[in-house]
C-alpha cells in the first residue's frame, strides 16, 4: 500500500556549489526559464519536483545491502545524489521512493545528513510501478500534504550521484518546450543481436545510437498521462520513461547530450570508481592555516608557496589563525575539507588544538571528513625527530578523538635546514606528503608523525 509523503524543508546547510545565483526560502520553489529568444520580458517561474526511485535491491552488485544504501566513504551513496539533487535551489520537492523495510533508514540517512525537501513515498515492486508511486503523491491532494502537483518533474536514479545542476537545466529547460527530455551518452560498445541459436544475427552502426541515461524530465501531465494509460506488461517489464511518453502521449523526447560523469553504480567495483571520484574531487581546495601576524617571513610562508608550485592542479590558499574563528563559515561554503595547519608558537601543537576546536564547534564534517596536516618544523642539525616526536605523542590520542568527528588528523615534521636547497628539498617532500594525505584519506595513518 502507498505510504503518504514525509519529511520536508529547505534550501539545505550545506548544498555545495550552484551554477545559478543563490535562492531565498521564496524562490527555491521554481527555476527561470527563457524562451528561445532570451530574455524576454514574458518569461517567468517554472514549478519543478524531482522523482527519485530507490527501491531496487541491488542484485547485480551481489551484496546483501541495496546499493542505493552501500556505504562511500562512511556515507550512503543515495545520500551523495540527494546532496547533488539540493544544490539545485528552484526544485521546490524531492520525491524519494522506498521499500516500506528501508523507510526508517532512509529517514535516518534525511536526519544525520541535514537534507531538506525530501519526502518519501512507498515503492512498488518494479522501478516503474515505484516512479508512478512517487507522481501520483505528487498529482494527489492528500489531506495534510505539503506537496502540490509541478509543471514539470524530473526522474533521476538514485544510484547516479555525478550529475551538475546545468544538466538538470538542460533537460526541464527542453522538456517544457517539447514535452519530454533525457540525457544520452555515446555508445561505448557496438550493440549486437543475437539469433536463437547463440549466434551473431546483426549489429547496429554504433554512430547512429546512443545510449540512455539519466536524469530525464516530463511535463508532469504528459508522463503522468502516460503512466495512467500503460499496461500491465510496460509496468513489470519496461525501463525506459521516454518510451512511455512516445508510445501512450506521442511525445518525441527531446536527446540532450550529457556528460561522462551521468553513469551508473551497478557492480561493486563501481562503488571502489564512485570512492575515487569523490576524494579527487574534495582533494582540489587546501586552506593553510597559520598565526603568524607578529612574523611575516616565517617559513609558514615558503611552505605556501612550494604547495602552491608542486600541486599546481590544486588550489592553496591562505587563512591567518587569529581570523579562522570569523571566516570559518566562507571556508564551509566554498567546500574545503582539507587544512594544513602550521605550528608557530609553543608550546607545540597549539595552534592545531585550536584550529581542530573551531572544526568541531562547525560541525561541518557531516557530509565529507576533513584532513588536518598538523606542520612543525624542525633543524636536524640541532636537534633528532625523534626528540620532536617524543613531544608530540599527544597527536596519537587527540586524533583518536577527532576521528569520532570524522576528523583525520595527521602529523609531519619538515627539516627546518639553513642550507637554501635542503630546506627546499625538505618542503617539496612536505608538499607530496601532504598531497598524498589528502588525496587517500586514510585513517589507518591518524595521529601518526611522519618526517619530510
Amino acid at each position: 500500500m502507498e505510504q503518504g509523503p514525509r519529511g520536508g524543508g529547505s534550501r539545505p546547510a550545506e548544498p555545495g556549489p550552484c551554477l545559478s545565483s543563490q535562492c531565498g526560502a521564496d524562490q527555491a520553489a521554481s527555476v527561470s526559464l527563457l524562451s528561445a529568444g532570451g530574455a524576454e520580458p514574458g518569461s517567468r517561474t517554472l514549478a519543478v519536483a524531482a522523482v527519485l526511485p530507490a527501491g531496487g535491491c541491488g542484485e547485480r552488485m551481489g551484496v546483501p545491502t541495496p546499493k542505493q544504501f552501500c556505504p562511500v566513504l562512511e556515507r550512503p551513496l543515495i545520500s551523495y545524489t540527494l546532496q547533488a539533487m539540493e544544490r539545485a535551489c528552484w526544485i521546490k520537492d524531492i520525491i524519494v521512493v522506498v521499500t516500506g523495510e528501508n523507510m526508517e533508514a532512509m529517514e535516518n540517512i534525511i536526519k544525520k545528513y541535514k537534507h531538506k525537501r525530501i519526502s518519501l513515498v512507498e515503492a512498488g515492486v518494479t522501478r516503474h510501478r515505484s516512479i508512478f508511486n512517487g507522481l501520483k503523491a505528487l498529482a494527489d491532494n492528500q489531506p495534510n500534504s505539503r506537496l502540490s502537483k509541478p509543471e514539470v518533474v524530473i526522474i533521476h536514479d538514485a544510484v547516479r550521484p555525478f550529475f551538475e545542476e546545468d544538466i538538470l537545466l538542460k533537460v526541464v529547460t527542453a522538456a517544457k518546450e517539447h514535452g519530454a527530455a533525457g540525457a544520452v551518452r555515446p555508445l561505448v560498445s557496438t550493440v549486437i543481436s543475437p539469433s536463437a541459436d547463440g549466434c551473431l544475427d546483426h549489429s547496429l552502426e554504433r554512430a547512429r545510437h546512443r545510449a540512455s541515461e539519466m536524469p530525464q524530465a516530463f511535463l508532469f501531465d504528459v508522463i503522468y498521462e502516460a503512466y495512467q494509460q500503460c499496461s500491465d506488461y510496460d509496468l513489470e517489464f519496461g525501463t525506459e520513461c521516454l518510451q512511455l511518453a512516445l508510445k501512450y502521449c506521442h511525445i518525441k523526447a527531446k536527446l540532450v547530450e550529457g556528460s561522462p560523469d551521468l553513469w551508473k553504480v551497478t557492480y561493486k567495483r563501481d562503488l571502489y570508481a564512485a570512492e575515487s571520484i569523490i576524494k579527487e574531487r574534495i582533494s582540489q581546495e587546501i586552506c593553510i592555516v597559520m598565526d603568524t601576524k607578529e612574523n611575516k617571513e616565517h617559513i609558514s610562508h615558503l611552505l605556501e608557496e612550494v604547495l602552491k608550485t608542486e600541486l599546481n592542479h590544486i588550489h592553496v590558499r591562505s587563512q591567518a589563525l587569529y581570523n579562522a574563528g570569523s571566516d570559518i563559515q566562507h571556508i564551509i561554503l566554498e567546500q574545503c575539507y582539507n587544512f594544513v595547519c602550521v605550528n608557530v608558537k609553543e608550546p607545540d601543537f597549539q595552534e592545531t588544538q585550536k584550529l581542530m576546536s573551531m572544526l568541531e564547534e562547525s560541525n561541518f564534517s557531516i557530509l565529507y571528513s576533513i584532513v588536518v596536516v598538523s606542520v612543525h618544523f624542525l633543524d636536524f642539525k640541532f636537534a633528532s625527530p625523534s626528540q620532536k616526536m617524543e613531544s608530540l605523542m599527544c597527536i596519537r590520542e587527540f586524533a583518536k578523538k577527532m576521528k569520532k568527528r570524522k576528523v583525520l588528523l595527521y602529523g609531519l615534521i619538515i627539516n627546518y635546514s639553513q642550507d637554501e636547497q635542503k630546506l627546499q628539498e625538505s618542503l617539496r617532500q612536505g608538499a607530496i606528503i601532504i598531497a598524498a594525505l589528502i588525496k587517500e584519506r586514510n585513517s589507518a595513518l591518524i595521529g601518526q608523525l611522519l618526517v619530510a
